[in-house]
């Protein structure tokens, strides 16, 4: 009879495990405990995120009862002490860089059908409060924070990084690498004159808010042709220039939007460098940063980002790493498969028959 492999270990399939234990060879991780291994590490932090447990001996327990299908997974069974200790010792840039590989192979298997890589940038923070003595505030929360960068065509984040909470955006934005011909969204928070000009030089495009202490002052009055868009009516378009004796040696030349949203009937003002496109495609493109906080949204709801399997800011990052993989799996699978229904619904599905052997 030909054997049949269970839904959790079709998901893993992805997950190369060469390249896998490459990357475990270059960070040493496997250096402090040999008998569990970061396969197995891995293998334990995205069963949590797809099983009810929320605690260490929660996940031990459900996870050893599935004995039977550990050899098929690759894994042997979980102890409670040594997961702790592999939280508190194992290098999260590991999985970070195995995070990485897989939103490679989501992005080849997305087929394009335009030309335009809009990318949008935001962060969400993780309070952590009295739990972590040792958390960091920003002045609102105690904690960290998650940084993404999510291509909303592919419905995946490209990049993430995962901060103390009192680091500042724009110093986290900074370090992204620009991809030429991108239209890059981000609010107010990634206000940085010289990662805007590096943008610009780089061929790309930007679409922002200014803060309210920027100085503008208008050079150029653009013809509204087109003013009615989806949800919005552009009220001003025109071409400024920052009043900044450091703005006036970066060639960059800016346009400023302004939009009045026909639900609440408020005025916005957008920034950009991007002279091409018209007002109202600008103004939809800033409208469309929505979908990042709905991918926010989606990961605090349906993964387990908000309690914590340990203390120490290693576990906090290993955890959050797990959950973007899981995230990714589970996107790479409903492409792979060609499965129709809705993620949501589809994730419930997994998580139901996560150890049955069906197709």
């Amino acid at each position: 009879m030909r054997f049949s492999p269970n839904i959790f270990t079709k998901l893993l399939e992805a997950i190369d495990r060469r390249e896998f234990r490459a990357i475990v060879s270059r960070h040493d991780g496997d250096a402090y405990d040999k008998s569990f291994r970061s396969w197995d590490h891995l293998v334990a932090l995205i069963f949590a995120q797809l099983s009810p447990t929320d605690s260490l001996r929660g996940l031990e327990t459900s996870f050893n009862a599935q004995s039977q299908h550990h050899y098929h997974l690759g894994c042997g069974p979980v102890q409670r002490s040594t997961l702790s200790d592999a939280n508190k010792r194992r290098p999260a840039a590991m999985f970070a860089e195995a995070f990485s590989q897989l939103a490679l192979q989501l992005d080849r298997k997305t087929r394009r059908d335009g030309e335009d890589m809009v990318r949008l940038i935001d962060s969400t923070p993780l309070p952590l409060g009295k739990l972590c003595s040792w958390a960091v505030s920003n002045g609102r929360i105690k904690g960290m924070k998650v940084h993404v960068v999510y291509d909303p065509d592919t419905d995946y984040p490209r990049i993430l990084d995962i901060t103390d909470a009192n680091v500042n955006d724009a110093q986290v934005g900074r370090t992204v690498e620009i991809e030429p011909g991108a239209v890059y969204v981000f609010d107010k928070g990634y206000c940085h004159y010289g990662w805007w000009t590096a943008i610009d030089a780089a061929g790309s495009a930007f679409v922002t808010r200014p803060k309210s202490n920027m100085g503008l002052e208008i050079a150029i009055t653009n013809p509204l042709t087109e003013t009615e868009g989806d949800g919005f009516t552009i009220v001003e378009d025109v071409q400024v220039r920052v009043v900044s004796k450091t703005w006036v040696k970066l060639p960059v030349s800016l346009r400023r939007v302004t939009v009045r949203r026909h639900e609440t009937a408020d005025q916005i003002t957008l920034l950009t460098n991007d002279m091409q496109r018209s007002a109202c495609q600008i103004a939809a493109l800033y409208k469309g940063r929505w979908q990042i906080e709905l991918l926010f949204r989606w990961i605090k709801q349906h993964l387990k980002i908000k309690r914590f399997f340990g203390k120490n800011p290693n576990a906090i990052r290993l955890q959050v790493y797990a959950a973007m993989i899981a995230f990714v799996l589970l996107r790479l699978a409903r492409r792979t498969h060609r499965i129709v229904m809705p993620i949501l619904r589809f994730t419930d599905l997994v998580i139901q028959c996560l150890f049955e052997r069906r197709d």
